[in-house]
């Protein structure tokens, strides 16, 4: 069975664990199986920062799958250092808000070797996944640069606006500057990374991570092509809600609804998806909910489960519900 995962990062990297889990491959690393996961993932929080490209999103999930995350944080190294972010601040080297582990460096100086060499960020990926060995094929959503930029009300100019790069909002600010839009810039040029749309079409099974809507799986979506494919595939698109009681999981989704005009709930975010059945332009076949809501998607089966990610295991159930709904046989 070939099975696609659009993801953005903490949350779409704890599912993949899930995903694997449900399908009998080992949650960390490599294992023996007859079925393939591919994950398509969200570029557009990827940033130069000190000379370096960063790619929080792809690493994210490289370094959960492949045993090297710090599970507390979410992102990044375990058992980090920051002596070159102590020598940074020495410097007073801006920006001082986003900060950079030693070992983490490594990751982002290889990177952005390789792409001032002219590799693209696919090519780049899989060689960073060699040593990883995620046990998913992680697939950037595109090797063209694509920035997503928030426009605020200048901090610093009362009554004027300004474009942030949407790191800078969510790390900087935690996102408590309110958005007015949100624009992933340089989407509208760029066309899916290689093999994308050909893990959609081949997909037995595509699910949406309970990732960001507006920033992770949203900005996917905007490349050009990707939501066509995902509207064409023969297999079943089923979504799993990042919105539990009225409220995002993890982060800070609910400052990104309201940017775009969605209300924080289950059901919004379903609609926002739209159906394959009764939308031009809808994708879900299925969305998962927390027990207890009550949510209506016209053209969309609904169904609910437990959604905490509180352990792999958990995250398994919720991941072979997902699957069953796209219409799997996983017996």
């Amino acid at each position: 069975m070939k099975v696609v995962v659009v993801v953005g990062g903490v949350g779409g990297a704890r599912f993949l664990l899930g995903v694997k889990a449900a399908l009998g491959l080992p949650p960390i690393g490599p294992g023996e199986s007859p079925h393939e996961v591919t994950a398509v993932v969200n570029t557009g929080d990827d940033v130069w920062m000190h000379g370096l490209r960063i790619a929080p999103d792809l690493d994210t999930c490289m370094y959960t799958l492949g045993g090297g995350i710090d599970s507390e944080r979410g992102w990044g190294h375990q058992g980090e250092t920051w002596v070159v972010k102590e020598e940074l601040a020495a410097y007073d080297a801006e920006p001082s808000w986003f900060g950079l582990g030693d070992k983490d460096i490594a990751t982002h100086l290889i990177r952005s070797q390789m792409l001032r060499a002219g590799y693209p960020l696919s090519a780049v990926t899989e060689a960073l996944c060699a040593r990883w060995k995620p046990g998913v094929r992680l697939l950037p959503m595109t090797d063209d640069r694509v920035e997503t930029h928030v426009v605020v009300d200048d901090p610093d100019q009362p009554g004027q606006r300004k474009a942030l790069h949407f790191q800078e909002w969510w790390v900087r600010y935690k996102a408590a500057l309110p958005a007015h839009s949100i624009v992933p810039v340089g989407a509208d040029e760029a066309k899916p990374g290689p093999g994308v749309l050909e893990a959609i079409a081949e997909a037995d099974a595509v699910l949406f991570a309970p990732s960001n809507p507006v920033v992770s799986i949203g900005t996917v979506l905007a490349v050009p092509g990707i939501r066509d494919a995902l509207r064409k595939t023969a297999a079943g698109v089923v979504g799993v809600s990042p919105i539990i009681g009225g409220k995002p999981v993890r982060g800070m989704a609910d400052a990104c609804l309201t940017a775009i005009g969605v209300e924080t709930s289950a059901e919004a975010v379903g609609r926002y998806y739209g159906s394959r059945q009764t939308s031009e332009d809808g994708l879900l076949d299925g969305w998962l909910v927390a027990p207890g809501e009550q949510v209506h998607v016209p053209g969309v089966a609904v169904r609910p489960v437990p959604l905490l990610m509180s352990d792999v295991q958990a995250t398994a159930e919720m991941a072979k519900a997902a699957l069953e709904l796209s219409g799997v046989d996983l017996d």
